[in-house]
């Protein structure tokens, strides 16, 4: 475990040399993207910040972008509106980051929640909680992939369920649960994090000089445990309470999961680059400092989970990549 007073050590000293320059926050409206962006801010750094939300959240989002001038006014944050769950739109705005700008230092993935309830499409015919929590964040870090080269610190961080791969509860076979009766929340969840693992370790890989994070939070009260139940369901409303109360009971406050995510964001615990950390370095998929995929847990450690993905990666990478490469090349 690496101990929250370490954390707020390292995070006090990031300056405008080892800080980020350029980050990009893919679910930053609320959150746990939305702690992690006031934390930085609260750094005092000068950093420019894409904050892309859907056009519903803006009002709201506004007050919260003024809210940040007003704890650094060095810092500028672009809201820029964008659905999400919808590949083009995805593909739409990463033309805008790029035609703007010559690096990204950190794309900081979170957008997406629990899909208790029954399978909803989006208008591209995925179901919208894989779209947001695995076909659109792959399709940002691909189409982003060379401007994250271009940083001597360029990072991929996506909140999940990094560390907790299974083997068994992933369907080869039907990747997008849509066989009748395969997409219940026990399946999807595990098979969107395996996807996410599997995919991102192939990246990693294949981009060195990038470091890979794929992440699990732990316990935060975000609000995402009310999303993806159907309307109006008792056990939904009765479920969340219960959850809520836990979390408030034993979770990470939204200040600690804030600087535990800038932690994440900067240290050169992970992969050697950033801001100076003279603690145990964290270890990637493949067992080594740098160069690789890291599955940090909700305490900050690394686990290579080596069993479980040395299996996801002999048995089931190359046909989770040819899937994904089908899905997202209209829009690559």
């Amino acid at each position: 475990m690496v101990s929250y007073s370490d954390i707020l050590i390292s995070n006090a000293l990031i300056d405008d040399t080892t800080g980020l320059r350029i980050a990009v926050f893919v679910g930053g409206t609320s959150g746990i993207g939305r702690f992690t962006i006031k934390a930085l801010v609260s750094t005092g750094i000068t950093v420019k910040i894409y904050l892309l939300g859907r056009k519903s959240s803006q009002e709201r989002t506004q007050a919260f972008i003024a809210e940040l001038h007003a704890i650094n006014p060095k810092a500028k944050v672009v809201w820029t509106e964008a659905e999400v769950s919808l590949l083009a739109d995805v593909k739409r705005v990463c033309d805008i980051i790029k035609s703007k700008e010559s690096r990204v230092d950190l794309l900081f993935l979170s957008a997406g929640y629990a899909p208790f309830g029954s399978r909803k499409e989006t208008a591209e015919g995925h179901e919208v909680v894989q779209a947001l929590e695995y076909y659109s964040r792959m399709l940002f870090t691909i189409r982003l992939l060379p401007l994250l080269g271009e940083s001597p610190i360029g990072r991929v961080i996506s909140v999940l369920g990094g560390g907790m791969e299974t083997t068994y509860l992933i369907d080869l076979d039907d990747l997008d649960l849509k066989k009748p009766g395969n997409f219940k929340v026990y399946r999807a969840r595990p098979q969107y994090v395996a996807l996410n693992t599997i995919t991102m370790d192939r990246l990693a890989s294949e981009n060195p000089g990038i470091t890979f994070i794929h992440s699990s939070p732990g316990a935060v009260n975000t609000g995402n445990v009310r999303r993806g139940w159907d309307a109006g369901s008792t056990v939904g409303e009765v479920f969340s309470r219960v959850v809520e109360f836990l979390t408030w009971l034993t979770g990470f406050s939204d200040d600690e999961s804030g600087q535990r995510y800038l932690f994440q964001s900067t240290s050169a615990a992970f992969g050697g680059r950033g801001v100076t950390w003279r603690g145990k370095a964290g270890v990637t998929t493949g067992q080594k400092s740098e160069g690789g995929l890291f599955l940090v847990n909700n305490k900050c450690d690394c686990t290579h989970n080596s069993t479980v993905v040395a299996q996801l990666r002999e048995k089931s990478q190359q046909k989770v990549w040819d899937h994904t490469q089908a899905v997202l090349w209209p829009y690559l």
